[in-house]
C-alpha cells in the first residue's frame, strides 16, 4: 500500500453568508475527524446573489488563506452569518483581527479587489458543473447538492471517499 497517491479531494461549494453552509461545517468536522489527512477538503466559492455580503466574504476568506488561517476564518464567519448579514465588511475585518490576522490587509484587499478573480473563477466553474445552491459537494466526479437538504449527504460522501481510498475508483 503506497502512501504516494494523493488524498481524494472533497470540494465544498460554499456561500459564507448561507446558514445551510454553517450546518455543513458539522459534517466537515466529522469528516475531518474520520479521515484526517486522507481526505482533502477544498473550499470553493459560490456566493449567491441573494446574500449581499457573500461576495466580499469569499474575498476575505481568500485573504485569510494567504495569511495562513483559511479554514479557521471560514468557520468563524460561518458561525456568525447573522452578524455578517447585519454588519457586512466591517465584520469581516473584525473576525480577521479576532483571529490575530492583519486586519489592515483585509481592509485593503476588500477595497483593491485583489481576490475577485479567484472568486469569479470559482463561481463560473461552479455554474459550469451545475452548482445551483450551497452547500454543494463534489467528490470522485459526483456532485451532491446540499442546497435543499443535507440529509444523508455525509454518509454518501463517506461511501465515495471509502471507495476512492480503497482504490476501486476505476
Amino acid at each position: 500500500m503506497s502512501d504516494s497517491s494523493p488524498a481524494p479531494v472533497l470540494e465544498i461549494w460554499c456561500d459564507l453568508q448561507c446558514p445551510d453552509c454553517r450546518t455543513a461545517l458539522d459534517d466537515l468536522r466529522a469528516l475531518r475527524g474520520r479521515y484526517g489527512d486522507r481526505l482533502e477538503p477544498r473550499l470553493r466559492h459560490f456566493p449567491l446573489e441573494k446574500n449581499k455580503h457573500a461576495f466580499a466574504a469569499a474575498q476575505a476568506a481568500e485573504e485569510a488563506w494567504e495569511q495562513g488561517r483559511g479554514w479557521a476564518y471560514v468557520e468563524a464567519v460561518l458561525g456568525r452569518v447573522e452578524e455578517l448579514g447585519r454588519e457586512g465588511e466591517p465584520f469581516l475585518v473584525q473576525v480577521a483581527r479576532e483571529l490575530g490576522l492583519d486586519g489592515e490587509e483585509f481592509d485593503t484587499a476588500l477595497v483593491d479587489g485583489r481576490h475577485i478573480l479567484i472568486v469569479d473563477a470559482d463561481q463560473a466553474e461552479g455554474k459550469a458543473i451545475g452548482v445551483t445552491g450551497t452547500p454543494t459537494y463534489v467528490i470522485g466526479g459526483e456532485r451532491l447538492d446540499g442546497g435543499k437538504s443535507q440529509e444523508g449527504l455525509r454518509e454518501r460522501i463517506e461511501e465515495i471517499a471509502d471507495r476512492l481510498l480503497a482504490g476501486d475508483a476505476h
